[in-house]
């Protein structure tokens, strides 16, 4: 562990990203965490969240703005569709010169009105583009980090054990990457769903698993089906927030977004379910869903 320079750090949005890196941490993390997420805004919330801090020894603020007083580094954790609400009602508040770590799955264009928020208010602004799943690699998922100050903030990122690669020096650069690599991994979840799904209500799964093993067999198809739909299952409602970003981004770049849209549909449909994810099997998994849709 490099010695860490921060004596304060502030998490705006405390769910799986912000609790896998203070875990990852441990004793490397800075002496002052403090952390604000808006289901303490909500009563029938706020106990659990309470605890939640509690639990990670964070203190926890009834407001953005007392999460980021006096921090020289914010990490924001929210869902994508918040992140620009988070970063306007957190900016007046910032230290000046604080960095701000945006982790959001965001477009360029959200990253770049949301980096123009922070810099007006004095803070720095970071283009952080989270790259796997934070479990099991917690602080050590690989980021992409771009921006004016990226290389202070791969620095800084590095000071705390975490695994930066600086993506260039412009907002966007790190987020570009991101959503157009989610095309394809949230696409193809979205796929899974469509495909398996229909196949088994027509009871026709297994002639089309063995007709996709036959034209694919390095791919296990039952195996990356069952964890495609997991994934939609338990964060389906985050991932179609991402994706509602993916389509932004294609759509600036004049391109047609329509996958990505129809993606978002099926992520948002299949969380909404509110089905359990239950034994690791892509039949088992396909029935729980059928039986709720």
């Amino acid at each position: 562990m490099t010695d860490n320079p921060l004596t304060h750090l502030a998490f705006i949005g405390f769910g799986e990203a912000a609790t896998a890196f203070l875990t990852g941490w441990d004793e490397g993390r800075p002496a002052h965490v403090s952390a604000y997420d808006v289901k303490t805004d909500a009563a029938a919330a706020r106990d659990g969240m309470q605890a939640r801090y509690a639990a990670h020894g964070v203190t926890g603020a009834a407001t953005p703005a007392a999460a980021v007083a006096g921090a020289r580094a914010v990490f924001s954790t929210v869902t994508a569709d918040q992140a620009l609400a988070a970063a306007e009602a957190a900016a007046p508040a910032l230290s000046r010169g604080a960095l701000w770590f945006d982790c959001n799955s965001c477009a360029p264009g959200t990253k770049a009105a949301a980096a123009k928020c922070i810099e007006a208010a004095g803070g720095r602004y970071v283009d952080v583009a989270v790259m796997a799943p934070v479990y099991p690699k917690r602080h050590h998922v690989p980021l992409l980090v771009s921006g004016p100050h990226a290389a202070e903030a791969c620095a800084v990122l590095r000071a705390l054990d975490m695994r930066p690669t600086q993506a260039g020096d412009r907002i966007g650069q790190a987020s570009s990457i991101k959503m157009l690599r989610s095309v394809m991994i949230k696409g193809l979840e979205a796929l899974t769903a469509e495909c398996f799904l229909a196949a088994r209500r027509a009871g026709v799964e297994a002639e089309v698993i063995a007709s996709l093993e036959a034209s694919d067999p390095g791919i296990d198809w039952r195996g990356r089906g069952a964890y495609n739909l997991e994934r939609m299952m338990v964060h389906g409602t985050r991932r179609a927030a991402e994706m509602q970003e993916v389509a932004r981004t294609v759509a600036d770049l004049g391109l047609p977004d329509a996958m990505s849209r129809g993606s978002a549909r099926w992520q948002a449909a299949i969380a909404a379910l509110g089905a359990d994810p239950g034994e690791d099997e892509l039949i088992a998994r396909a029935d729980r869903v059928l039986a709720r849709l």
